[in-house]
């Protein structure tokens, strides 16, 4: 990438997408639906979609990624996938057996304008199972987008009222997240005494345990019951907007469940308003060891602050991810200048202003004025570095690339991660997550701190 100036930049960059900071709607709805307890996500296009969707979650989770396709063919591309998708349920039903098929389509089937729905009430369905779908073109929104989908299909498909009152109950929507923030959040209700429905749960799918013994659909995930009975719930909680909130909405208005959006618990301010949440709802106080944790989380932050005061930081990726981080960095003291995701950051839900304006209404009140951009690509991302430089860089896998050329530490965080391990398993979310966040962050400032200063002796001693 060479220097330029904005106008030749402008001029560069307006044609299209270079680098994009994001992927497909599909692969979102996918990780959805292994959400699912028993579920085999289907894929309604062509066999190579449904690969390299597997793949692409296969290499973050380091876990396989179980799935089943329509595979297309010239003739289905011509005439349509109908008799490939009901062949289809009638096969993956007899020979893998799931409890759930959950259907999502690629921009092939979308492009020939297939009619899912009527072609699921037209196929063999075997007494007791469910097939559920989520349309997501691939080429509008992201991953996230299909994420958001295909939790609104179970909603749409599953969800029931069927109590005169609701239960003492709270229905956790965590967003696209990996399984094990799922498991911390679903820690901090279980500590908070409250009783949850988490829904999609990838815990237990895409972290289980090694036994020796092949299990095609493992123990974790949220049943159909479970899922069922989220519609007779007392309060609906969206961990994030973009991912969550529309399937909050909608089992709002089928089941009469109350929704509120809260922003990915990551950082001691959004913890707070999630605790804060159960608390005012279900009349219970917040017990000793989430407190503990708390006080922990504060000593550390007080502690470690001159590592990060004044330290400018840019950041990528999912916009739930995005928005939680950058409301973290700036308790930190550090100054988020470039904060830019991939996925279009329109008005989302009744009321709810837009990507852009969330970032900016955080930056105000702290006095930092930053690049702010939804729908972007990660050459505009790294232009804005070279145009401005930072000491850290927040983001996936893909930020190497502008971390190795212009020397700066990268932080992983966020989807996907395809060049380290374990990071799925340990979480990011809750007073626990800030932590090991603030181990990673002053971890990397601190290495390049360290070289910078053996370079410097090496130089004297020259």
């Amino acid at each position: 990438m060479l220097d330029c100036t904005p106008k030749e930049y402008k001029e560069r960059n307006s044609g299209g997408v270079i680098n994009p900071a994001k992927t497909c709607q599909p692969i979102g709805a996918m990780y959805a639906a292994l959400g699912i307890h028993r579920c085999l996500p289907h894929s309604h296009g062509s066999q190579g979609c449904c690969s390299f969707h597997r793949m692409h979650l296969s290499r973050h989770f380091r876990e396989p990624a179980m799935a089943s396709t329509s595979s297309f063919t010239e003739g289905a591309s011509v005439f349509g996938g109908g008799a490939n998708l009901k062949t289809a349920i009638k096969n993956v039903f007899t020979i893998y057996k799931p409890d759930v098929m959950a259907v999502h389509t690629t921009c092939l089937t979308e492009t020939i304008g297939d009619d899912i729905p009527s072609l699921i009430k037209a196929a063999e369905i075997p007494e007791g199972k469910v097939v559920i779908h989520a349309n997501t073109p691939s080429y509008q929104g992201s991953h996230v987008t299909g994420f958001s989908n295909m939790t609104k299909g179970m909603v749409n498909y599953l969800a029931e009222a069927t109590t005169p009152l609701k239960k003492e109950q709270v229905n956790l929507i965590p967003g696209f997240v990996n399984p094990g923030d799922m498991r911390e959040i679903k820690r901090m209700a279980r500590v908070m005494g409250v009783t949850s429905i988490m829904f999609p749960d990838t815990s237990g799918v895409l972290d289980s345990p090694m036994t020796g013994k092949f299990t095609m659909y493992p123990k974790g995930g949220a049943t159909v019951a479970q899922i069922k009975d989220s519609g007779n719930s007392k309060l609906t909680l969206a961990l994030g907007r973009f991912a969550s909130s529309d399937a909050a909405e909608l089992l709002s208005k089928k089941c009469q469940v109350p929704a509120t959006v809260l922003k990915t618990p990551i950082g001691i301010k959004a913890t707070d308003a999630l605790l804060m949440a159960l608390r005012r709802a279900f009349s219970q106080e917040v017990p000793y060891e989430l407190e503990e944790e708390r006080g922990q989380l504060v000593d550390i932050m007080t502690d470690t602050h001159f590592h990060f005061h004044g330290k400018q930081v840019g950041i990528f990726g999912d916009p739930d991810i995005v928005t939680g981080m950058t409301e973290f960095v700036l308790s930190l003291g550090m100054k988020p200048v470039h904060i830019l995701t991939g996925t279009p950051g329109g008005a989302v839900g009744s009321g709810l202003g837009s990507f852009e304006e969330d970032i900016k209404a955080m930056l105000e009140p702290a006095g930092v004025t930053a690049n702010v951009k939804a729908g972007g690509d990660l050459f505009t991302f790294h232009q804005w570095i070279k145009n401005e430089p930072v000491d850290l860089i927040i983001g996936n896998t893909y930020g190497k690339f502008i971390a190795r050329a212009e020397d700066i530490p990268l932080v992983r965080v966020g989807f996907p991660i395809l060049d380290r391990s374990v990071h799925s398993y340990l979480p990011i979310v809750g007073y626990r997550g800030a932590m090991r966040l603030i181990e990673k962050i002053s971890g990397a400032l601190l290495d390049r701190a360290d070289r910078d200063a053996a370079d410097e002796d090496f130089e004297l001693v020259m």
